[in-house]
């Protein structure tokens, strides 16, 4: 019999017990052998719970116990979290989580561990919930060079920047709204920071790129200044406005990582993905483009990765991806990139426009001010498009996604 050990018993934790002893039956018939969740690991009490029987509250009981194959690491956080997954690893037990922090944070060192120890270390569902695709990119397109990933990777921002785009709706309206129904915290400063996409970028271009990423090198920008007349001008100039999250290749030694709001045209698949959705596009130079597709986040879909990662785990062939050491340089400087972007300004005029930016594409949407003027650059660099700006006044600037 494998004996597994659940760590948090919070919204994630809870749903991946339940989807453990709902299909458990069918879970042993593919595994081969009698599975158990022996504990549950909570700072809680749950008397009324059907699993009362399984907690604990000292991580030392499951670190200690020799029965334990497999800890799921459902706590989240990066102090805590990240000891018990470590002890867990050297004391030969594999291990699974959904916590995008700890993988972004720390995912080279506990990899390495895990190699050390010929353990798993697993986290399927810390990128896009129950969509997979950490999976499909070390595994199913290891054959393939990965050119670049853009994706939608916060359902939170999505959900937001949809309903001001198709109802005309201020941002902190479609905030509230956001919480009320419950796909945003009451403090959802990692969601509109741009903070939660960093992360899952980051660990997406870690396996990909085979370096570790570190968030603080990242560039992120979030959708707190994103306005409904933005919204305007991108239904004017042929698109939508999203969060994306991006990464790819400059040259053999560098990338482009960053989380910014861009204009996304309707002929791009990502344009069509709203509300809570979540997307990610690949593009590889021999499959070209692949889209993942679902719901990113929610008790039961990020639940249903969770227990995947704890089968594979349990697996004796399935051994954990693999990416180095963070490697210096290796994040190029964002600001010497080019883009196209589009600007909002007031109190200029249309020639003015010229002689500062050269030919660019104007923009109109109804009602519009007097003074103000929208338009979208040709390609500049965000170093030199931020030095022309120095003198204006810019109500609005949003960077072009590049599609070809």
């Amino acid at each position: 019999m494998s004996k597994i050990a659940i760590l948090g018993f919070g919204t994630v934790g809870s749903g991946t017990v339940e989807v453990f002893c709902k299909n458990k039956s069918s879970y042993e018939k593919n595994i081969g052998k009698e599975l158990d969740i022996k504990y549950i690991l909570d700072i809680r009490d749950f008397p009324d719970s059907p699993y009362a029987d399984k907690f604990v509250k000292n991580f030392d009981v499951i670190a200690n116990d020799p029965e334990i194959t497999v800890v799921a690491e459902l706590i989240g956080g990066n102090t805590f979290a990240y000891d018990c997954v470590k002890r867990a690893l050297e004391a030969g037990k594999s291990v699974v989580t959904s916590n995008k922090e700890l993988v972004a944070t720390k995912g080279a060192e506990l990899l390495k561990i895990a190699r050390e120890k010929n353990v798993s270390f697993f986290f399927e569902a810390s990128v896009g919930g129950g969509i997979p695709i950490i999976r499909p990119l070390g595994q199913c397109l290891m054959s393939d060079e990965i050119i670049s990933i853009a994706g939608i990777l916060n359902g939170t921002t999505n959900y937001i920047l949809t309903k001001m785009l198709k109802e005309g709706a201020e941002f902190s309206e479609v905030l509230a709204k956001a919480q009320e129904l419950g796909y945003a915290e009451r403090d959802p400063e990692a969601d509109i920071s741009g903070g939660d996409a960093c992360r899952k970028i980051c660990i997406l271009a870690s396996l990909i790129f085979g370096n570790h990423i570190y968030p603080e090198d990242v560039y992120t920008e979030g959708v707190t200044s994103i306005t409904k007349e933005d919204a305007e001008y991108a239904t004017d100039w042929g698109g939508v406005i999203k969060l994306i999250a991006s990464a790819c290749r400059i040259d053999d030694k560098k990338l482009e990582i960053t989380v910014c709001p861009n204009f996304v045209p309707f002929e791009s698949q990502l344009s069509g993905v709203d509300d809570v959705f979540n997307a990610i596009l690949v593009r590889g130079e021999a499959t070209g483009e692949v889209v993942f597709y679902g719901r990113g986040a929610g008790k039961y879909p990020t639940a249903s990765a969770v227990v995947a990662d704890i089968l594979n785990a349990l697996k004796s062939e399935s051994k954990s991806l693999i990416w180095d050491a963070y490697r210096a340089g290796c994040v190029a400087d964002y600001r010497k990139q080019k883009h196209r972007f589009y600007l909002r300004l007031m109190n200029t005029s249309r020639k003015n426009v010229k002689a500062l930016f050269g030919e660019v594409a104007f923009l109109n949407r109804k009602n519009t001010p007097e003074g103000e003027i929208a338009f979208v650059t040709a390609e500049i660099t965000r170093e030199e498009l931020d030095r022309k700006c120095e003198n204006l006044d810019v109500k609005g600037k949003i960077q072009i996604l590049d599609i070809t």
